[in-house]
């Protein structure tokens, strides 16, 4: 049985296009040229920061948040880079009865941000700022099973990523949702990992509310 269900960020409720464009731009680089080393370094299995020490060595990702903040330039995402089919997604998910979560790799900035945006449509919304915890370590799920108010095998995460948000997720007892969408998804879709740690493997969020009601159906 599904009780809740808990959001990653990027890529999952919000298109970073408009971001990692940003940061192409502060670093002096064609835009279509840092995506494809963005996508190279992801197919390597590499951190994807390892993308800005291609183009900049010693590249220091906190330092060039705060410069980019001071310059007026700070990191930002609003309801424009939302993906279309978030808002009716969470709206069928809360008329279904299910207690729903956002929690993911964002700093306290970003943190504002999510709750500017989703205060209304969600129980409870957790960065890793917030916790000082970061996926893919366990830490983090540890700190999902303590705020959100279902056993664990009662909790569905939604992400993007196999390795930052399936499997750590799935190691730590919950049920899992692969969107498939951003160039994580896109690269790792076919993976043996990809195909068979996800619970529901989905195009869409507005999957979710039916695949979930199956699931919870047979589970009776």
């Amino acid at each position: 049985m599904i009780r809740a269900v808990i959001f990653d960020v990027g890529e999952c409720l919000v298109d970073e296009t408009t971001e990692y464009g940003t940061w192409a731009d502060w670093l002096g680089v064609p835009r279509h040229t840092f995506h494809a080393m963005f996508g190279a370094v992801i197919a390597q299995g590499r951190d994807y920061r390892d993308t800005f020490q291609e183009f900049r060595p010693g590249f220091d990702l906190h330092a060039e948040r705060e410069r980019r903040a001071q310059a007026g330039q700070p990191e930002t995402f609003g309801e424009v880079d939302v993906y279309p089919d978030v808002r009716d997604a969470l709206a069928a998910l809360r008329a279904d009865g299910l207690w729903l979560g956002i929690a993911g790799n964002q700093t306290v900035r970003a943190g504002r941000i999510l709750r500017e945006l989703f205060s209304e449509d969600v129980d409870l919304i957790g960065t890793s700022d917030d916790w000082g915890a970061a996926k893919p370590a366990p830490e983090f799920f540890e700190r999902v099973a303590e705020v959100v108010p279902v056993d664990v095998e009662e909790m569905l995460y939604v992400g993007d990523r196999v390795d930052n948000d399936i499997r750590p997720a799935h190691q730590a007892g919950l049920h899992t949702a692969l969107v498939r969408r951003g160039p994580w998804a896109t690269i790792q879709w076919r993976t043996e990992e990809a195909e068979k740690l996800p619970t529901f493997r989905v195009g869409s969020l507005l999957e979710l509310s039916g695949l979930i009601s199956q699931f919870n159906g047979s589970a009776r």
